[in-house]
């Protein structure tokens, strides 16, 4: 898709292509408000901004769309595709054992935190997300939130680029 096509996207199409990126409406809001972008470049500079510009509970809210690493996400929604292609190659790569390491590190991780561990799983087997996780529960409060912004932040630009792609 051309920067000129995601410029002339209505608006209401425009919402629902961001909040697959990232389910915090403000993201979406702060991406669509610079339109029109120049370039691709000034676009997911613009992207980047609004997601490290995030408050904890927006973050928060685009963490409510995310599934458990390792469960499939259910439905037919772009996000739930989306999803289920990220976390593709930890499910191929994964045995029992490590399957049931990740929920009983999913279940520490979310007892700790209050909140579903996540990681940009893209490319990763499920036994590296699990030494992450892992090491991740040995975080503080506020170092873990600043790494679960930042997936979130590379999760959502990985997605836009792919709206950008597609359509």
């Amino acid at each position: 898709m051309s920067v000129e096509a995601f410029n002339a996207l209505p608006a209401e199409r425009l919402e629902r292509e961001l909040f697959a990126c990232l389910a915090a409406p403000a993201w979406g809001a702060g991406v669509a408000a610079g339109r029109p972008f120049r370039d691709r470049a000034e676009l997911l500079a613009a992207a980047d901004a609004a997601a490290r510009s995030l408050s904890w509970d927006d973050v928060r809210q685009g963490l409510s769309a995310h599934p458990r690493i390792g469960e499939r996400a259910a439905g037919a929604s772009q996000e739930a595709s989306w999803s289920r292609a990220e976390q593709s190659a930890a499910a191929a790569s994964s045995d029992d054992g490590t399957r049931a390491a990740l929920v009983e590190a999913n279940r520490a991780y979310e007892d700790r935190f209050g909140h579903v561990f996540l990681i940009f799983a893209s490319g990763r087997s499920q036994g590296e997300i699990l030494d992450v996780a892992k090491a991740r529960l040995g975080n503080d409060e506020a170092t873990e939130r600043a790494v679960v912004t930042d997936e979130l932040r590379k999760i959502a630009l990985l997605r836009l680029e792919r709206v950008l792609d597609a359509l």
